[in-house]
């Protein structure tokens, strides 16, 4: 796989011998969020905001390393755990969007992420699933078994989030199976205009959230980290998941 960084207006890119951006960062700020998909899958925040939660991540697909950063700088009691398949993405990584040495907080696994939670003992608070290659394939990362495997991960509160590309076809179905594995226990955003889709899913006890309430947790996110969920929280209160302001998940 050939793997490219390219660079415009102070943001820097991943590619993977394409065209198609598989990851990215503003330089003046590493640590932030640029793309639209990662900032909207860093709402699981909303949807357990203690403070000390999450205490385990599991995160599939390493990419440019956004996500990882952002929750190694803004959870600083969470234990992450990164599963890539392409060795070359970590030297990448580590090159040239500021990836953080390996230390007591942070473990990077070479290797298959649906291998990993096929075998993996370990539960997790929150699962983050972002896997793709040169040609935006997903390969097992979208299939039944691979989504029961890391229902299985979870812990009692556990999520998992999962980056579908409406682009591709069988989102549709990609969420089916999600809903199977899950027991109908998930919710897909809108897309972003990117085309990514954002799905959800938990095994924990139903949650019934106010609008109101999860816009006052962004609200303090925003203060604490500079993220800014209001315009992913407007795309869900629109969207059928929410009647009478309230999402039952």
């Amino acid at each position: 796989m050939e793997i490219q960084v390219s660079e415009s207006a102070g943001v820097r890119y991943l590619h993977f011998g394409s065209n198609w951006v598989q990851g990215a960062m503003r330089v003046a700020r590493p640590w932030a969020l640029e793309l639209d998909y990662t900032r909207a899958m860093m709402a699981a925040l909303l949807l357990r905001p203690a403070a000390d939660w999450p205490r385990s991540v599991l995160l599939i697909g390493l990419g440019a390393a956004s996500l990882t950063k952002f929750l190694y700088r803004h959870r600083p009691t969470a234990k992450l755990t990164v599963v890539e398949i392409e060795p070359a993405v970590v030297a990448v990584a580590r090159q040239n969007f500021k990836l953080p040495e390996e230390d007591e907080r942070l473990r990077i696994v070479i290797g298959d992420g649906a291998e990993f939670v096929a075998a993996s003992q370990q539960r997790f608070d929150l699962i983050l699933v972002d896997g793709f290659d040169e040609n935006a394939r997903t390969g097992m990362l979208d299939t039944l078994p691979f989504y029961l495997n890391c229902k299985a991960c979870l812990s009692s509160s556990g999520l998992m989030a999962t980056n579908l590309l409406s682009k591709r076809r069988g989102v549709r179905d990609a969420l089916a199976r999600i809903n199977e594995a899950f027991a109908d226990r998930a919710i897909a955003l809108p897309s972003c205009d990117s085309g990514n889709v954002i799905a959800f899913a938990t095994s924990g006890a139903p949650t019934t959230f106010q609008i109101g309430e999860l816009k006052t947790a962004a609200r303090r996110l925003k203060e604490e980290t500079g993220l800014n969920l209001q315009p992913t929280l407007s795309c869900l209160e629109q969207s059928n998941h929410c009647p009478a302001g309230k999402l039952h998940f």
